[in-house]
């Protein structure tokens, strides 16, 4: 055999080859990229050696955890609608929320809570309430429900014929517990269908890009792009999942910046507030969420790790515990954004309207378990130990210690303990979203 002939009889297994090194190739220079942002480069460097928890069997003390979280999905369930109230004692709710207790609900039943029975009875009920809800101008979800009537309503809890807008990320999240219950509890799978039928998604997708509604004061429907870094891809992954084009909202590098925190180079929005209308919140829930839920991908599992441990070097250079989200608090203004970074600061605490809370930061509960389920380190221990009591038997967990005074912040609320739950689930089960 000539040596021509030989390379004409091999030259499939050349091609093969040639494609393998092509392929090791790629990935190494994939690995080694630099992220371009005009004008300048951005490098994302891999941490090394992340402290990564264990799962496994939940001891009896964090089955315990788990109990009275769930006392509060008891307490502030309405039997009429199959809603949950949104703060304890208060009958109105958001999608964000509702995504939160069906989160809350499939927990609870893998963590045998609650019976199978009781499970679908609960399920059944908010599905079809879901299914029957006014929408906001026919299309989508509107913003705020009241949980007794499951009538539209303000933030103010009014009843509202028209609605106030939607949240696309709102709908975002709502979508995780949707996905998660037609590949995992397929008996309900024609109820998720009934209800999604109805939403015109055509409406918050825009160029692969998600949009919120609103009610200007003329009385005029306006839309405005939502989601910052962190919570726009997380929201984004769940649409993705049901095939929606949210091919932009899933792109971290678009608006990437990073501010030096303790030498760790933090990732933000680079967006103006001023400009853009809406706050670049860093801080701990969107990241902690991803990672409980989806498992993360390559680029959030480092910046959530660069989120914790920017808290982390906070403590060790301040002596201050530090776990910082969004939360609902027991006085005015009810409602603060403890962040790592915002708006051009740094451990900025803010309102929703942008206002100083400084006074109001807090370690926050729901963070605390969250970094507690994904990271093993001495520091997720000794967050854990100063909020482990931190809890009403008979209602459910606070929503946090506040910093000045080490005093509890004694809003109980469904999103602090549905992620409490969503968090033990992870720590025992892992990741909530599985196709198989």
């Amino acid at each position: 055999m000539t040596f021509k002939e030989g390379l004409i009889k091999a030259r499939s297994q050349i091609v093969f080859i040639l494609g393998l090194i092509f392929a090791f190739t790629l990935v190494i220079i994939l690995e080694n990229i630099k992220i371009s942002k005009t004008p300048r480069e951005i490098q994302i460097e891999k941490s090394k050696n992340i402290p990564f928890a264990d799962i496994g069997k939940l001891s009896y003390k964090e089955m315990e955890w788990a109990k009275i979280a769930w006392k509060y999905f008891e307490n502030n369930f309405q039997k009429q609608t199959g809603f949950v109230n949104s703060v304890d004692g208060y009958p109105a709710t958001t999608m964000w929320d509702t995504a939160s207790y069906l989160m809350a609900l499939i927990s609870a039943k893998e963590l045998e809570l609650i019976t199978q029975d009781e499970f679908n009875k609960r399920l059944s009920l908010i599905l079809d309430t879901l299914a029957k809800i006014p929408l906001f101008e026919n299309k989508l979800p509107n913003k705020s429900y009241n949980t007794v009537t499951a009538e539209m309503v303000n933030y103010q809890n009014q009843k509202t014929e028209r609605g106030i807008g939607w949240s696309a990320i709102d709908i975002g999240r709502l979508l995780v517990p949707f996905n998660i219950i037609v590949w995992n509890y397929p008996t309900h799978t024609e109820e998720i269908k009934k209800i999604l039928r109805r939403w015109k998604f055509a409406e918050l997708l825009k160029e692969g890009v998600l949009y919120g509604a609103g009610v200007d004061k003329s009385g005029n429907t306006i839309f405005l792009q939502e989601g910052r870094l962190g919570y726009e891809e997380y929201a984004a992954k769940s649409f993705s999942l049901i095939g929606m084009d949210v091919s932009k909202a899933l792109k971290y590098t678009d608006f990437l910046s990073f501010v030096d925190v303790y030498d760790i180079k933090i990732p933000y929005d680079s967006r103006d507030p001023e400009e853009f209308h809406a706050h670049n919140y860093v801080l701990s829930e969107p990241y902690i969420l991803d990672g409980i839920e989806f498992g993360w991908d390559i680029i959030s599992k480092e910046f959530a790790y660069r989120v914790y441990k920017a808290q982390e070097e906070r403590y060790k250079k301040t002596g201050i515990l530090t776990a910082v989200s969004e939360d609902h608090i027991d006085r005015e203004p009810y409602f603060v954004y403890n962040t790592v970074f915002t708006d051009g600061k740094k451990w900025n605490c803010i309102t929703e309207k942008g206002e100083d809370a400084s006074n109001f930061k807090t370690i926050s509960t729901k963070a605390v378990f969250g970094w507690y389920a994904l990271y093993n380190t001495p520091y997720t221990k000794k967050l854990m130990k100063k909020i482990e009591k931190l809890y009403d038997p008979q209602k459910g967990w606070y929503a946090g210690l506040y910093e000045k005074t080490g005093e509890p912040n004694k809003a109980i609320a469904c999103n602090t303990n549905a992620i409490i739950l969503e968090a033990l689930y992870f720590k025992r089960y892992g990741r909530l979203v599985k196709i198989f």
